[in-house]
């Protein structure tokens, strides 16, 4: 297991949709550690594959820190750490909410993006078998926004024309590798 460099913003693997996994396989589980290891490692809640430069649709997620801070009265379950496999969203709620997100590809970026407060996903789990699961919360917000990173969407194109402006001189700064960033990272050479 080893922490491996996230890639950052202005990447073209960003841009490209990740391959369906056909297989379980030593690397895959390989891959699925050093995911987690990254993830972990970066203070992050979720990372898919094409962050790490792997176009596969696989990515692993750890809802708990927001469990941990939530109060009493709003409690989100405890999930621990989830690998997704091939996922499918089957179910979206008509109702959605407007939440803060952020990016390990994207540091120091924030803005407000619309999601389906309520979803269902289908999956492989790390032991390659199929999975069902409805879920609200945060974690809902981290499938999908995963979701999109193995198809080749960022979290701000959700952002307005107007949010998109204000966060233009970092992205430009993230591009072009003049952004300190805490964690190993790969700029776009």
């Amino acid at each position: 297991m080893s922490v491996v460099p996230i890639v950052t913003y202005n990447d073209n693997v960003l841009r490209e949709k990740a391959a369906t996994v056909q297989k379980n396989s030593k690397e895959l589980q390989q891959l699925i550690d050093d995911m987690f290891d990254t993830m972990y490692n970066a203070e992050g809640v979720g990372l898919a594959a094409p962050q790490v430069g792997r176009l596969k649709r696989i990515f692993v997620a750890d809802a708990d820190v927001y469990t941990e801070e939530k109060e009493e009265s709003t409690e989100e379950p405890a999930y621990g750490p989830l690998t997704f496999i091939n996922p499918v969203i089957s179910m979206e709620s008509e109702e959605t909410i407007v939440m803060e997100e952020g990016c390990l590809s994207i540091p120091e970026v924030m803005g407000p993006v619309s999601r389906p407060e309520n979803i269902s996903v289908t999956f492989k789990d790390r032991d390659f078998k199929e999975q069902t699961q409805q879920v609200g919360g945060h974690l809902a917000r981290i499938i999908q926004h995963e979701i999109d990173h193995l198809n080749g969407v960022l979290f701000i194109d959700h952002l307005s024309y107007f949010k998109c402006k204000l966060v233009a001189a970092k992205l430009k700064a993230l591009a072009e590798g003049e952004k300190e960033v805490r964690y190993p990272v790969v700029s776009k050479e």
